[in-house]
């Protein structure tokens, strides 16, 4: 994956009011880089789900957000790290339609969907890293 910029910033998440953080931000790199109305939307609802997946199934974690560019695009990349149980089962977790109940019910895969790029990193007991980039068209 392409490796972040100057242009970033990273956010504790261990509140509500840091998951609203997390989408605001989202939301402006979304901006910056002139993503479509709709890509904006995708990311922002994404960022949105994983970050209350770090808070409510990691304990709170970090979000690392910021703008990425390669040879011929520019993007927003949302990294969200956590040190929590992990997922036991990642086969159920990537589900579509498989959600816990507790968060926007989009479940992983859902998150997967709205955006082009998608890596899951995650051992039970170390905790989960989710990252994603939504490039711009």
């Amino acid at each position: 994956m392409t490796e972040l910029g100057t242009e970033s910033a990273r956010l504790e998440i261990i509140g509500d009011d840091d998951v609203v953080r997390v989408r605001q931000l989202a939301r402006s790199y979304a901006q910056q880089v002139k993503l479509s109305l709709v890509d904006q939307t995708k990311l922002v609802t994404a960022t949105s789900e994983l970050a209350r997946n770090t808070l409510t199934y990691g304990g709170g974690g970090a979000a690392e957000i910021g703008i990425v560019r390669d040879d011929h695009r520019t993007g927003v990349r949302a990294s969200f790290q956590d040190s929590g149980p992990g997922i036991p089962d990642l086969d159920l977790a990537m589900t579509d339609g498989w959600t816990s109940g507790n968060g926007l019910g989009l479940g992983l895969s859902g998150a997967r969907r709205l955006v082009d790029d998608f890596e899951l990193d995650t051992e039970v007991g170390r905790g989960t890293t989710v990252t994603v980039v939504k490039w711009s068209r």
